[in-house]
């Protein structure tokens, strides 16, 4: 390995995990313990605060520095740094612009070979559909927010109220505050836990200290106040897990678990083939005559009747009798709506296609059970 190349390769061990023994860097790039120290010698001297561990193996921790020393990656460092500052659009927060002068000037000082690398990785993203009262996310909250969550500092901020209808059940409404020319709902105060970014939208996990219950805030309607709450002994998630939590509450569940709250099964009169690329998560086992089994989960039985319902073929609902249940629902209601648009038939404007998929691509997105 060329001396230049096994630096690069030195550093990112190092800034890979906190201590390294001498013997075991050694073992990973090939070469002697006394190359080792004079390849660390070399870092230093680049500004590269490196600390020697004493111990019965002795080693090496890379500390964190004041000045930023010369930038060093290896090619596929840099490949991965060009595709994640040309996907920043996907992560709503209004980081475009600043990732594309970010993504100019590291390109600048790299090596030609590297600069073709990324020339020739052009990416396109295209964002998540936003709601009419969405926008991106102000860099400026997420820092707040960020920081009080790392400071486990309670936080007061005003939360605006969706201007569309979503589904769920409603949330009760704060208290009013009177002020001059009308009311206010009073700020928010909640224990910061965690700060999520999820299908390009960004959600701050907290303690709701007013309703005493676990919540999920968008970021983008959040405006903090300038003084934070006192400290706090951060509470134990439900599940343990942020991830698992913010999935299941997604889901509709109480967030311990990424079970769907509502969960059946079904044969349609299609192969598992066309069946399978439209269920997400759900489990298809091909049976014979050209039909499937399906085992799926919903937030409800009645979505969970619907989802199955756009397959165009016929259904057979193995289970539980729930879903047997609501499909009768759905039934009255489409038999309902069929009535009603007998008496004014209107020309089929859109007529059928036999090249289209069994399904229109499904929207997985359950509706958001945990508004705040």
């Amino acid at each position: 390995m060329a001396p230049f190349s096994r630096l690069l390769t030195l550093l990112s061990l190092l800034q890979a995990r906190r201590d390294w023994p001498a013997q075991v860097l050694a073992d990973r790039l090939g070469i002697s313990d006394r190359t080792v120290r004079r390849d660390v010698d070399r870092l230093r001297d680049l500004g590269y605060r490196i600390q020697s561990v004493k111990g019965p193996a002795g080693g090496y921790r890379l500390e964190a520095g004041s000045n930023l020393p010369p930038l060093l990656f290896v090619d596929d460092q840099a490949v991965v740094l060009a595709v994640a500052l040309q996907t920043v659009g996907l992560s709503g927060t209004g980081f475009e612009e600043p990732a594309a002068r970010a993504l100019a000037t590291v390109r600048q000082v790299m090596p030609g070979r590297l600069r073709h690398r990324i020339d020739a990785l052009q990416v396109a993203t295209v964002p998540e559909q936003r709601g009419v009262d969405e926008k991106p996310v102000d860099p400026a909250v997420l820092v707040a927010l960020g920081s009080a969550v790392r400071s486990r500092e309670v936080l007061r901020f005003d939360y605006a109220a969706a201007r569309s209808v979503q589904a769920g059940a409603p949330q009760p409404l704060p208290t009013p505050v009177s002020v001059p020319g009308g009311t206010l709902p009073p700020p928010r105060r909640a224990e910061p836990h965690h700060l999520v970014a999820r299908s390009g939208r960004w959600y701050l996990v907290a303690w709701d200290l007013d309703r005493a219950d676990w919540r999920i805030f968008r970021a983008d309607r959040i405006t903090p106040l300038t003084h934070t709450g006192p400290r706090f002994e951060p509470r134990n998630l439900p599940g343990g897990d942020v991830r698992t939590f913010v999935s299941g509450r997604f889901r509709g569940s109480n967030g311990t678990s990424l079970s769907w709250p509502c969960t059946g099964e079904a044969v349609l009169a299609l192969p598992a083939h066309d069946v399978a690329p439209y269920l997400a998560d759900g489990i298809v086992e091909e049976l014979p005559g050209d039909r499937c089994r399906v085992v799926l989960g919903a937030w409800s039985w009645v979505a969970l009747a619907a989802t199955l319902a756009r397959f165009d073929a016929e259904i057979e609902v193995v289970g539980p009798p729930h879903l047997a249940q609501a499909f009768a629902t759905l039934a009255r209601r489409f038999t309902a709506v069929a009535s009603g648009a007998a008496a004014n038939r209107l020309p089929d404007l859109c007529p059928e296609d036999t090249t289209a998929p069994a399904a229109a691509s499904p929207d997985t997105t359950a509706p958001t059970a945990a508004r705040a």
